[in-house]
């Protein structure tokens, strides 16, 4: 790095959590497909070359913006459900990952990239989504291995349901949250009813 761009570094103020919330604020406002190295520099008004210091490479600002949404829906989803049982914390639960997908499209996006053990130091934040999941599902009574499967249909129809909402894809004239509700009734029942045989 010469001088001249040590300079502007200390005056940009550059640090990694810079670095991770700028990629964050430009990926709600563009896209995360946006979200690369040389537009993170020009935001800063630096060259590429002065970000290496701070970061390796893309797939590290990527991982490391995954694991800051990935918090932010953790503590909005914690404090939804603080308190709160069935389906009332079912309900709580949805809607603070739903409204936080629709806040921050971008930020959403990068949570759900798939991220490898060995490329984070602490999971902590990945660990905590698992268990706030799971401890809403307990106060329906189920134990492993439902407890997985109930999750993955949580996880399925929440993404579905944003993933399709975000993109524009439900035209019918009937309000979006009116369904989105009847849904969650729908979940409710399954859950109350999942050990039960027909």
């Amino acid at each position: 790095m010469t001088r001249k761009e040590e300079g502007l570094v200390v005056r940009a103020g550059i640090t990694v959590d810079g670095l991770v919330r700028a990629a964050a604020e430009m990926a709600d406002e563009s896209g995360l497909d946006k979200v690369t190295v040389s537009a993170l520099a020009r935001r800063f008004g630096v060259k590429d070359a002065s970000l290496y210091s701070h970061i390796r490479n893309l797939r590290e600002l990527r991982v490391r913006l995954a694991l800051l949404a990935s918090g932010e829906m953790n503590d909005a989803i914690g404090a939804a459900v603080a308190g709160r049982s069935g389906k009332e914390a079912l309900v709580a639960f949805a809607d603070a990952y739903r409204d936080y997908a629709l806040a921050h499209p971008g930020r959403y996006a990068a949570a759900q990239q798939r991220i490898e053990p060995e490329e984070v130091e602490d999971t902590g934040v990945l660990l905590r989504a698992v268990e706030l999941t799971y401890g809403m599902l307990r106060g329906y009574g189920l134990q492993e291995p439902d407890l997985t499967d109930a999750g993955r249909l949580l996880r399925s129809t929440f993404h579905g349901y944003v993933h399709l909402e975000l993109g524009g894809g439900f035209a019918h004239s009937r309000p979006v949250a009116a369904s989105w509700a009847r849904s969650l009734d729908a979940l409710h029942h399954v859950l109350e009813n999942w050990g039960n045989d027909s």
